[in-house]
């Protein structure tokens, strides 16, 4: 990482991965002299989770039904964590799964990687739809969202642990040092055809982490579930987490404001 580092808002990008993550005494100079906002209970609902970005929540309906969305919404993805974000965003929508092979799509770039297994996973449930009962004159339109995230710890991208051996490598790796996450976001308008995608980024700062909280964490077994192992809103994690630039919901698989903005755009597309 370069040695100057400015703090994000979610659509900025962090800076260039680091070969070797800071220790939590030799503080990012972006963090230093400041008072980063510490994780030491699960983010409140909108209110911490939006300070840890600085950024203005944006309005949204908490009561679907009382103001009914203008359109229909396909969460392509079986994640708890995104379905919890799309909730907490107010909105009502459908799950789809895209049931591919990830690991067989491959790019050495994290920007290029999450973006296309975004993409991916959205042809892969249009493949199986009747894309023209979504295109029929006067209907509301439909959205399909999709996404992917991975972990880049000392230049390395880190998708889901396949093994103890390295989920136990993963954690010990993060303990008193620093990740970064990718995320790549796509919506398509089902009804236009019309398709946006974008990155959102954020680091992690973490205090030392005891070897017997790893163990807890490994033999509970939801660190295979997620990329990286990395479990940002787990109380279990959430005492030895330092600083969060960027915005948690982005570490927990979906930005909000991102996913908010794209829409937005697909509905005008």
């Amino acid at each position: 990482m370069q040695s100057s580092h400015r703090p994000c808002n979610l659509l900025c990008p962090v800076a260039p991965y680091a070969t070797a993550a800071p220790r939590p005494q030799q503080r990012p100079p972006h963090l230093l002299g400041t008072h980063p906002q510490r994780l030491l209970s699960p983010p409140r609902r909108h209110s911490e989770a939006r300070l840890l970005s600085g950024v203005t929540p944006m309005t949204t309906s908490s009561s679907p039904t009382a103001n009914p969305q203008p359109f229909k919404l396909i969460l392509g993805s079986s994640s708890v964590a995104r379905k919890n974000i799309l909730n907490e965003m107010g909105f009502e929508f459908q799950v789809m799964t895209a049931d591919i092979d990830e690991r067989s799509i491959r790019r050495e770039d994290p920007d290029e990687l999450v973006m296309l297994l975004a993409e991916a996973k959205a042809d892969a449930i249009m493949s199986r739809m009747n894309i023209s009962d979504y295109q029929k004159e006067g209907d509301e339109p439909t959205l399909l969202i999709t996404s992917d995230i991975v972990v880049v710890h000392e230049g390395i991208i880190r998708e889901k642990p396949s093994s103890k051996e390295e989920a136990l490598q993963f954690l010990k790796g993060y303990s008193g040092g620093h990740v970064s996450t990718v995320g790549g976001v796509v919506v398509t308008n089902l009804t236009t055809g019309k398709k946006l995608g974008s990155l959102d980024k954020a680091e992690v700062y973490f205090h030392d982490i005891p070897d017997e909280i790893i163990e807890n964490l490994i033999v509970e077994g939801v660190v295979f579930r997620v990329a990286g192992g990395l479990l940002l809103e787990h109380p279990l994690v959430l005492p030895f987490v330092e600083a969060v630039v960027g915005s948690s919901d982005s570490v927990m698989g979906l930005s909000k404001d991102l996913a908010n903005k794209l829409i937005h755009e697909a509905l005008l597309a």
